[in-house]
């Protein structure tokens, strides 16, 4: 029997009971040896897994045992912790998963690959297993959101399509069961991509711009572990490219599969016109019907409106999931309203351009709340617009001293306060903030210099915020809050 076909897309079938397209089971792990090295959400979802496919796993973690150990102790899954961790010998195990973050470099697995034993990622055994057909969406900038609005897509129209990756929860313990007639749609980032020797079937590249040099050591180490979402494609797949992104549009000329672009300046697969969201020929919606605000939204709507090109969903379904639409925690997320000032939680700004893209979102005057962790950014290009945006910048953590030295060689502007840690940028900025303005935590950095993840951060934020006074009725009319006059 022909596969079924959606919009010009042949879905991939089972091969073999229970396996993906790429021929992997569960049965694969069956009495195989195991390392899991890192104990983090998506590897303990991992050694759950296997355990119950009857793996024989051991784990390996960096954290004094003790964390995760009674979970591990009644799977009866041994436990090596502590600094030393990584000092085993791959050539006892069968496959090594590891945490994505976790450099690739290091000793153990270079030998490792030596020896041809695989090193995979939570991730990449999903993108094996599944018996359903994957979108994957990975960029700098944007995943989540488009992932999101993707998956309320697919589930529209197929409501037993799955959402996982880089988001939500680790899928590694469901996939076997995924509907065949419905979709995987996955968010994957650079760190899941790296070890990938599986492309999804319908794969998105967002945008391309620096990041996460302190762990792939140069930008062309990053921009290669992004081109494997489509490196390993077939001729019948697609692969969707922006247009007005220059590192994701340049992409484009080595796709294997068939290529859909997206653009909000220019006619593409989706694009813009005279105020219309459009997909191809067709209308969509209206523009001023995105619920979310910011050109990078935008953005995002325009990559899921090809995306589902690709998928064959209707624009209907489009329509209607983006109208509804509201966002995704921890990117541009009212939290407050208090004393004429709006607490906006951007936490998701890992890196310098998601802060100018949130900065270029308000038109109000800004207290930006900034710093972090030092993925070794630089700021140069974020500092004029911080400085023409911003009254006042509160600065925090590793890098408070690298942006205000940015911010001062680009001319300066802002009032410029330093803070030992978020609890202070929050008092800070509630002493400054006029009513008018927003508070925008938009860190420009990771979290990990005093937080596990940046929704650690802003979870913090919100928590802080919500504890900050009620200010009493006679005093907002008048404007007389805290730091206000």
């Amino acid at each position: 029997m022909e596969p079924p076909r959606r919009c010009g897309y042949t879905i991939h079938q089972r091969n073999g009971e229970g396996k993906g397209a790429a021929g992997l089971g569960p049965e694969e792990f069956r009495g195989r040896r195991v390392a899991v090295v890192g104990l983090g959400m998506s590897n303990r979802a991992v050694i759950r897994f296997l355990c119950a496919v009857g793996g024989r796993v051991a784990a390996f973690d960096q954290a004094p045992q003790g964390a995760y150990g009674d979970e591990l102790a009644g799977l009866g899954v041994p436990l090596v912790a502590g600094p030393d961790y990584l000092e085993f010998d791959p050539a006892q195990f069968d496959r090594i998963v590891v945490t994505p973050g976790m450099r690739k470099d290091v000793t153990v697995l270079r030998r490792a690959a030596e020896l041809g034993v695989p090193v995979d990622t939570e991730a990449n055994l999903v993108l094996g297993m599944s018996p359903a057909p994957v979108v994957g969406i990975t960029g700098s900038a944007g995943k989540t959101t488009t992932t999101t609005l993707v998956g309320l897509i697919a589930s529209r129209v197929w409501p037993t399509s799955l959402i996982g990756g880089n988001i939500g929860r680790p899928l590694i313990e469901v996939v076997a069961g995924a509907d065949p007639a419905a979709w995987l749609v996955l968010e994957l980032s650079s760190f899941q991509l790296e070890l990938a020797r599986k492309s999804p079937h319908v794969a998105a590249v967002l945008n391309l711009r620096p990041n996460h040099v302190d762990v792939h050591g140069t930008m062309a180490a990053y921009a290669a572990a992004k081109r494997r979402i489509f490196e390993f494609q077939a001729a019948d797949d697609w692969a969707v490219f922006p247009l007005d992104d220059p590192g994701g549009a340049d992409m484009a000329d080595s796709a294997r599969g068939r290529v859909l672009r997206f653009s909000a300046v220019e006619r593409a697969d989706a694009w813009i016109d005279r105020g219309w969201v459009m997909r191809g020929s067709e209308r969509v919606l209206r523009v001023e019907d995105i619920r979310v605000p910011g050109e990078h939204n935008l953005q995002n709507v325009l990559a899921a409106t090809a995306l589902s090109l690709a998928m064959g969903a209707p624009a209907a379904a489009v329509a209607e999931v983006v109208r509804e639409f509201r966002g995704v925690e921890h990117r541009q997320e009212l939290v407050r309203e208090r004393g004429g000032v709006r607490w906006i939680n951007d936490s998701i700004a890992t890196a310098p351009d998601r802060t100018e893209a949130a900065l270029r979102t308000f038109a109000e005057p800004i207290v930006l709340l900034a710093g972090g962790y030092d993925k070794g950014l630089l700021f140069d290009e974020l500092a004029p617009l911080i400085c023409s945006r911003v009254r006042a910048l509160i600065l925090f953590g590793k890098t408070a001293d690298l942006i205000a030295a940015a911010v001062a060689a680009a001319g300066g502007g802002p009032e410029v306060v330093r803070v030992p840690d978020l609890a202070g940028a929050v008092a800070a900025a509630d002493r400054v903030a006029r009513p008018g303005d927003v508070v925008l935590l938009s860190p420009a950095c990771a979290s990990y210099d005093q937080f596990r993840n940046f929704e650690e951060r802003g979870r913090a934020f919100k928590d802080h915020v919500a504890l900050l006074p009620d200010i009493p009725t006679t005093l907002r009319h008048r404007g007389l809050c805290a730091g206000q006059g």
